[in-house]
């Protein structure tokens, strides 16, 4: 079965990423202010990834299966930098400690690898920061969440988007707009900007399960939304299935 994403943001703040500048290098991947994440320093993370996902029994999933793709380890390495240097401005300090053990179990990914390692370090810094309030979705944000559901298989078809849309709003799903709320709010606040080749960069925040996105975190480009929520498998008959965010790891 697949793993699913990591998702469920903890919490965000105004001034968490500022995506902005154009600003290209060959082997740069993306800028936060003056730190580099060097495509040399993704490639080795997956190579690490995937090396240690083939020394696997062959019982475990496939490896291609686990292996998270290319831009969403930069995303992560990002977002990781980014809440490292807001949390050292604003004095944050982490409300939960999140282990690479607790990502490896959720993913499927080998818990010794640096990424497990550098998810973990994410989600344990974002614990920290302060949570804005749960934002109303529009009828555009209900819009793309029922059609994000429909590709996931995870709303029946004969269940009217109407129908859907009023039970798909909930409180996961409000949350998860006023962190992509926040992180657009937020936009100036740092000297980020990532490589071309990764736009449009997302970071999921909510996903319906298989891994379809419905609130993401646009990275390196405005006028992009956050979307991401996971769900049980549709059920039969005219219910849609309540949808869930994955937790972090710990939460």
């Amino acid at each position: 079965m697949r793993a699913r994403r990591l998702v469920a943001v903890a919490s965000v703040a105004v001034g968490l990423v500022a995506l902005s500048g154009c600003r290209t290098e060959p082997g740069v991947a993306a800028y936060i202010g003056d730190h580099r994440v060097t495509e040399d320093q993704v490639t080795s993370i997956l190579d690490e990834v995937r090396g240690g996902l083939a020394s696997q029994p062959a019982t475990a999933p496939q490896s291609d299966a686990l292996l998270p793709p290319r831009d969403q380890v930069v995303a992560t390495l990002v977002l990781s930098d980014v809440c490292k240097e807001l949390s050292a401005d604003k004095g944050y300090q982490p409300k939960t400690q999140v282990t690479a053990e607790q990502v490896a179990q959720q993913t499927g990914l080998p818990a010794d690898a640096a990424y497990p390692k550098r998810v973990a370090e994410f989600y344990t810094c974002v614990s920290g920061v302060p949570v804005g309030e749960s934002t109303a979705p529009s009828k555009e944000d209900l819009a793309a969440v029922v059609a994000a559901g429909r590709a996931a298989g995870a709303i029946p078809p004969d269940v009217s988007d109407a129908d859907a849309a009023g039970q798909l709003d909930g409180d996961q799903l409000r949350s998860a707009l006023a962190t992509r709320k926040a992180l657009a709010d937020a936009i100036d606040g740092y000297d980020v900007s990532v490589n071309p080749r990764y736009r449009p960069l997302a970071f999921p925040v909510l996903t319906f399960k298989g891994d379809v996105p419905a609130v993401s975190v646009p990275l390196g480009e405005a006028g992009s939304s956050v979307t991401d929520i996971s769900t049980p498998e549709p059920e039969t008959g005219q219910s849609v299935p309540v949808v869930e965010p994955s937790a972090a790891p710990g939460a």
